[in-house]
């Protein structure tokens, strides 16, 4: 075990005996243990996007509104214990990690919770799904109009859902899940179905940004409508969007 030599002021060193004292172990003892814990991470759970880290610390306010929800939620549980909140018993023990201040127990607080997904990829998962929308209705206008498009072009217009093994994604498509819950965005229901309930099964985020980025382009060139068919693109924008699938680095290998 190697030796360190350290010169340090003797007031410093009182306060450091002192301290030593106090927690009961000798000075080369306490010291040792101060380096260790500059040098030594402490253990931390693995967080991804999409998992609430527990609080550090909590208002007394907010700890004592929630320990008595604990102990409220505790006496109007069934005895069995078989809810998923548990029993009376696991709704004191939490009861009492609040009461006591044990802050490494917070995280049972926000076990189950997910941190926000941001306004912005709220906004950005709509306007995917407006998009996708408009493109469907294009698709079957065309085919009403007698020049259906062809199956290729159809299939990369399609929406896929989003890559469930993307932190990110995942919490996207959760969101896209809770929007088509109460009957919405019915065109693309099919859709989400056919591809494994929104599971892409492949990153999915920057493709669609490059179509939407292309869709805004031919909504922006045109003038304001409020007819339906003012929304519709034909089938030379419906390529275009196709086309814009492609990473730009990868358009002159006629990548798809």
């Amino acid at each position: 075990m190697a030796v360190l030599n350290i010169r340090v002021e003797d007031h410093v060193r009182d306060q450091l005996r002192a301290k030593a004292e106090e927690a009961g172990v000798s000075l080369s003892e306490f010291v040792r243990d101060l380096l260790l814990g500059a040098v030594v991470p402490v253990y931390e759970r693995e967080m991804k996007h999409g998992d609430e880290p527990a609080p550090e610390s909590m208002r007394i306010v907010d700890r004592q509104v929630l320990s008595l929800l604990h102990r409220i939620l505790g006496r109007v549980l069934p005895e069995d214990g078989r809810e998923v909140d548990g029993d009376l018993e696991y709704q004191l023990m939490r009861a009492r990690i609040l009461e006591e201040g044990f802050t490494g127990e917070y995280w049972y607080e926000t076990s189950g919770f997910r941190t926000e997904l941001s306004s912005r990829d709220c906004a950005r998962t709509v306007d995917i799904l407006q998009m996708f929308r408009i493109l469907t209705y294009s698709i079957d206008d065309l085919a009403k109009q007698g020049t259906p498009v062809g199956e290729d072009l159809a299939r990369d217009l399609g929406f896929r859902g989003f890559d469930h093994n993307n932190a990110l994604e995942s919490h996207m498509a959760s969101y896209v899940e809770f929007l088509m819950s109460d009957g919405r965005w019915q065109e693309l229901q099919p859709q989400v179905q056919r591809h494994d309930d929104g599971n892409s099964h492949w990153p999915m985020l920057d493709t669609y940004l490059r179509m939407l980025a292309e869709f805004r382009k031919i909504m922006d060139a045109r003038e304001r409508g409020y007819s339906r068919n003012d929304f519709l693109l034909t089938l030379e924008e419906l390529q275009r969007v196709a086309a814009a699938r492609v990473h730009p680095s990868r358009r002159s290998e006629g990548g798809g």
